[in-house]
This record gives C-alpha cells, sequence and structure tokens, in this order.
C-alpha cells in the first residue's frame, strides 16, 4: 500500500517533487496558519532509513485543493525543509478517519544528506500544510513529530514523557462472604504494554506479596480475609519509566464471621455409680471435635443447687478432674466446655451422671513381712593388691641376685552353715618386663604364717616352699610358687587374716627392667 500511495503522491506532485530536489535546490516551506489538527507517524519506531507515512487526524478544509509537507529540527532550516512538494490532495488515499495518508518522498538520512549534516538528534516536527497550487498560504495545518533516541533509531512519543496508567479492580464473589472463603482480586491495567506489578492491599496493608502484570492483568487469590469491613486497593507500579504508576478506586468488601464449629461433650466417672466418702472419684470429659481449644467446668448438682468442683483445660479433646472431697448422698455430675474462641467453636454440656457418696467405712492396709536366710559365704579378698619387692641385690657368692618381703594381709571370711571346712593356696606366673625378658616364677618362694582368727576358728599356716637357685625363664621344672601351694587350712566360722613371706632369687643373666607376676590365691 505504502509503495502504491507512494507511487501516487509522486505522480500526482512531480512538478512540486522537482522543485523540492532538483540540483539539490531546497523548496521553501508555505506560510504556516492555525493547526487544525495531528498527524500520526507510522510506523511507529524505525531507522533513519524506514520509509515514513503521515496520516492526519481529519481532512483539508473544503477549499483546500494542494498540500505540502516539512520536517523542522535540529540540522534542518530553521523555516524548515520540504519533505513533501506542492501536491494536489486528490493524489493520496483517504483513511479510515478522512485524513490523508501521506508517504514522505525520501527517509530522514537522505533528508540529513540534503541538508548537510550527519546526525539525527532529538525531536523532528513534521506540518502538513493545506492550500491552494498557487497561493503558499495557509489554510490549515496538521502537525506531527519523532524523536530519534540515536543516530539511527526513531520513536514516534516522547522519550521524556511518561505515559499515565490506569488500574481497575474487579473482587468475586460478590460480598458478602463467609471468613474463610476463597476471595479473588483481579487488577487491569492499561494502557496495553504497561508491564511492572500489582501490590493488592486490604485497608492499606499489603495483601501477600506484589503480581506480575501480564496480559495486562494480575491475580491474587486469599481467604485469609477476616470478618469485618474491608477496603481493598490495587496498586501498579511500572517497571518501565515511560510509565506512571496507577493506584485503583478502593472497593469496599465485607467478610461475615463463620459460624461457629458445633461440639459435642461426654462425662465419664470412675468408679461407676458410686464410693464410699473420701474416696476419690475420678472424672474424665471428652471434647469433640478434638480441635476445639477451652476448659472444661466440672459440675455436681446436690438438691437443686449446682456448683463448679473444677475448670480444666481440654488438651488434645479430653480434661480429667480428680477430687475425695465430696460430701454423702446424691449427687448429679455434668461437664461443660466453655471455647476459648466462640465466633470459632459452641459450647456444650454433657450428660447428666447420677452418683452416690456413700458412708466412709474407714480403711485398712496390709503389710508383707519377709526375711531371707542366706546360706552363707566363703569370701576372700585383699585390701591392696600390689606388693613391691626391693631390687634384688647380688648375694656373697656373686652368683645370683635375691630380695625379700612379705604378701599384703590376706582377709578370709567364712559364713557357710555346717562348718565345711576351708583352704587357701597360692601360685604365681613368671615374671614378665612386659617385654620379651622373663623371670622364671620357680625363683619365687614363700613362707605362710597366721597373722589373727576368729576364736571359734581352728587356723593352720601352710608349709614353707624354697625358691629355686636362679633358674633360667626356659625351665620348665615346678619348684618355688610356680606350683600351687598352700598358704593356710582352718575350720570353724569366722575371719582370719593370713600372710606370707617372700623370697626371690633372680638370676644374674637378668635384663634390667621393672619385672611384675600375678600370685593367684585360691579359697575352696
Amino acid at each position: 500500500m505504502l509503495k502504491k500511495t507512494l507511487s501516487r503522491a509522486l505522480a500526482g506532485g512531480l512538478a512540486g517533487l522537482v522543485t523540492a530536489f532538483a540540483g539539490g535546490l531546497i523548496m521553501a516551506p508555505a506560510a504556516h496558519a492555525a493547526e487544525i489538527g495531528t498527524a500520526e507517524v507510522t510506523p511507529a519506531t524505525g531507522f533513519d532509513d524506514t520509509g515514513m507515512q503521515l496520516t492526519t487526524s481529519d481532512a483539508c478544509p473544503s477549499n483546500a485543493t494542494n498540500i505540502i509537507a516539512s520536517v523542522f529540527g535540529s540540522g534542518f532550516p530553521a523555516d524548515g525543509q520540504i519533505v513533501v512538494g506542492n501536491s494536489p490532495i486528490e493524489a493520496y488515499n483517504t483513511a479510515p478517519n478522512g485524513g490523508l495518508i501521506v508517504p514522505l518522498t525520501s527517509t530522514m538520512r537522505d533528508y540529513a544528506n540534503v541538508a548537510g549534516f550527519s546526525t539525527l538528534t532529538g525531536k523532528y516536527s513534521f506540518v502538513i500544510t493545506c492550500r491552494t497550487p498557487f497561493d503558499e498560504t495557509s489554510l490549515g495545518d496538521f502537525t506531527s513529530a519523532v524523536w530519534f533516541t540515536s543516530n539511527t533509531t526513531y520513536q514516534n512519543t516522547d522519550p521524556a514523557q511518561k505515559t499515565d496508567t490506569t488500574t481497575s479492580l474487579a473482587v468475586s464473589p460478590n460480598a458478602p462472604v463467609t471468613a474463610g472463603t476463597p476471595v479473588t482480586l483481579t487488577a487491569s491495567v492499561g494502557p496495553a504494554g504497561a508491564a511492572g506489578q500489582v501490590q493488592f492491599k486490604d485497608n492499606g496493608a499489603a495483601l501477600g506479596n506484589p503480581v506480575t502484570v501480564s496480559g495486562g492483568q494480575a491475580q491474587l487469590t486469599t481467604s485469609a480475609l477476616g470478618a469485618g469491613s474491608h477496603s481493598l486497593t490495587a496498586v501498579f507500579t511500572p517497571s518501565s519509566t515511560a510509565f506512571n504508576g496507577s493506584t485503583s478506586s478502593a472497593v469496599d468488601y465485607t467478610v461475615e464471621a463463620a459460624p461457629a464449629t458445633p461440639t459435642t461433650t461426654a462425662l465419664a466417672v470412675s468408679p461407676e455409680g458410686t464410693a464410699d466418702k473420701f474416696s476419690p472419684v475420678n472424672m474424665t470429659a471428652s471434647v469433640s471435635p478434638a480441635s476445639a481449644a477451652g476448659s472444661i467446668k466440672f459440675q455436681d448438682t446436690v438438691g437443686g443447687t449446682t456448683t463448679t468442683l473444677g475448670t480444666v483445660p481440654v488438651a488434645a479433646g479430653q480434661a480429667s478432674f480428680s477430687t475425695s472431697s465430696l460430701p454423702e448422698g446424691d449427687h448429679s455430675f455434668t461437664a461443660v466446655f466453655v471455647p476459648t474462641n466462640p465466633d470459632a467453636y459452641a459450647g456444650s454440656t454433657s450428660g447428666a451422671v447420677p452418683y452416690v457418696i456413700g458412708a466412709f467405712k474407714g480403711v485398712t492396709a496390709s503389710e508383707d513381712i519377709t526375711t531371707t536366710v542366706q546360706s552363707g559365704a566363703l569370701v576372700i579378698s585383699v585390701d591392696n593388691p600390689h606388693v613391691t619387692l626391693p631390687s634384688p641385690q647380688l648375694n656373697a657368692n656373686g652368683d645370683l641376685l635375691t630380695t625379700a618381703g612379705a604378701i599384703n594381709p590376706v582377709t578370709l571370711t567364712d559364713t557357710r552353715a555346717g562348718n565345711p571346712g576351708w583352704s587357701v593356696s597360692g601360685q604365681v606366673t613368671d615374671f614378665s618386663d612386659g617385654g620379651s625378658h622373663q623371670i622364671n616364677g620357680q625363683n619365687l618362694g614363700w613362707t605362710p604364717n597366721v597373722i589373727d582368727k576368729g576364736a571359734a576358728q581352728t587356723v593352720t599356716a601352710g608349709s614353707s616352699v624354697d625358691a629355686a637357685h636362679g633358674v633360667a625363664p626356659s625351665d620348665a621344672g615346678a619348684a618355688g610358687l610356680k606350683a600351687s601351694r598352700s598358704l593356710a587350712n582352718g575350720t570353724g566360722l569366722g575371719t582370719a587374716h593370713l600372710g606370707a613371706d617372700l623370697a626371690f632369687n633372680v638370676p644374674t643373666s637378668t635384663v634390667a627392667g621393672t619385672y611384675t607376676a600375678t600370685l593367684t590365691l585360691t579359697a575352696i
């Protein structure tokens, strides 16, 4: 269409075009008169070499037969440069609004080259003048403009002027609604293409998080509106500096309180039916639904008079109470549920539970008396299990290292019935330095003794056992205490303390070090 229209314009206004561009001459624009309308530049955005056309907002006056168009702005002459030469109006198509569709004869880059400059910047105004063929006086002007935001790109709106927006709010379902009902807020933002976010507000406070506008709308559904009156608004905040924000008109919205949830209360009393005075009576109330928060008033009606025995909070649908202070006679127990929030849950009362408190019959108690006769025991112990002998010294012959000492006292207690008698024996292991070096246990001997004994006891010390004369670790003999040897024998019940003097012969070939053996004492 643009090409067809441009051809017609060229054909119809050839003389004007030749005048404008032949030999690089620039025809003077017509004298201007009153502005009678505007013109829209299309396309709305483009480049310096984009073909443009101007569509006037109305037709020229009836006495006008021709038009001429000029451009004004940075780089062009102060009185403008012609972009459409003097042409008959009939050469142009008519827009649906009755205005003229006027293609420019060339591009802004061509016009700049003719005017002798290269940088297109800022605002460029176009003026279409309605006139007669030979009278340059304007019979009416249509104006429009483009803005070059760079040397090569333009737009037909002023980048410094923000576009106002409008925001409207619709709320569904229609009020009033019951608390907890999902309510949907829909904000519609105009003009189309205005991007940003909408913050919904309830009585001025933010309702949820901001919602991004999509397709001109933003939507939020909430069930959090409490009972009462609400003033709902939608505030649009643009994401582009080309638009101004806007706020919707307030929508008054009423939310009614939800009806309280019914409850039921049941009462159980233990023991059932009757109890003696001063006996504990246990009451358990069960509330349904279990989520109902509140407390139970346990009540007792006697002779037409009702008293509250106690008030207990409900936990997990139950509350319990116990009393031992009920007087003799007939009683009627009830449990009354008192909700914490009457708007959420309704109160309820259990059925009456008849009950009889009988006369006090006294109380009884019993005890079990038990004793255990034990068979007795034979016990052996030492207060100190560690014996340290002096370091062995070389004997007079120079062929042996010797040392001596005593075992720590051994305590033996016999409490066994029947006086079976006892014996204590001892046996030692080889001595070791904890590594690879040893001293044969045969080299240790003892002389047992009885330190003291009980009055009813007869105790005899075991025989002396000589220590071997420094036998090597590899010797497999059974001398000394390497074999089990008697420490003492005894009869009678009581406690005896036993001891023994030790003699220890160490081969002179023994590597220096600390050597330890274990003496095991066995009582039978």
